[in-house]
């Protein structure tokens, strides 16, 4: 919302407000969360009409998926399947099952999967061809550069939206 001062009168420019949002991103955290820069994400994207729905668990990111139509989703491999618990199956399960989530909804939107570096070559291989399989348009290692994430989420919206916004209609559960 613009805010202009007149003498003591202050009042909205309705022509620069955001009624409401164009595109909803889901961004997930796992490991990086504590990155300052990635953490202002949100707040950057916000006055292009990008909201970003943060969750720190797969559950939770499920319950925003069955709530509100997601347009791309950044998907950390390494959150908890519950955040409450910390509880994971196994090592990196809750990005796992968010992504078959995603991957089964009537349109699956372009999906951006965050992993950690590996040791070796092989896991590291292993790691995105897996990513690749479950449908990731693509694969950031972490530490997490924010400038390498924009430059993404660019390219999502030049080749899948055709440098445009969604059209709005149905939610997609």
């Amino acid at each position: 919302m613009s805010i202009s001062r007149d003498a003591n009168n202050i009042h909205s420019d309705p022509e620069l407000e955001t009624s409401s949002p164009r595109l909803n991103l889901l961004l997930t955290y796992g490991g990086w969360r504590d990155m300052p820069a990635v953490l202002q994400l949100p707040r950057l994207l916000e006055p292009m009409g990008i909201r970003a729905m943060q969750a720190e668990s797969g559950d939770e990111a499920a319950r925003i998926i069955n709530r509100e139509p997601v347009h791309i989703a950044v998907v950390d491999l390494e959150i908890p399947i519950d955040a409450r618990t910390g509880i994971t199956a196994r090592p990196r399960s809750g990005g796992a099952k968010l992504l078959q989530l995603l991957k089964r909804l009537e349109t699956p939107p372009p999906t951006i999967v965050v992993k950690p570096r590996h040791g070796s070559a092989r896991e590291h291989a292993r790691s995105l061809s897996q990513s690749l399989r479950e449908g990731a348009f693509a694969v950031l290692d972490r530490p997490l550069e924010l400038e390498s994430l924009l430059e993404v989420l660019r390219r999502v919206l030049q080749r899948h939206y055709r440098n445009g916004w969604p059209q709005p209609g149905p939610m997609v559960r």
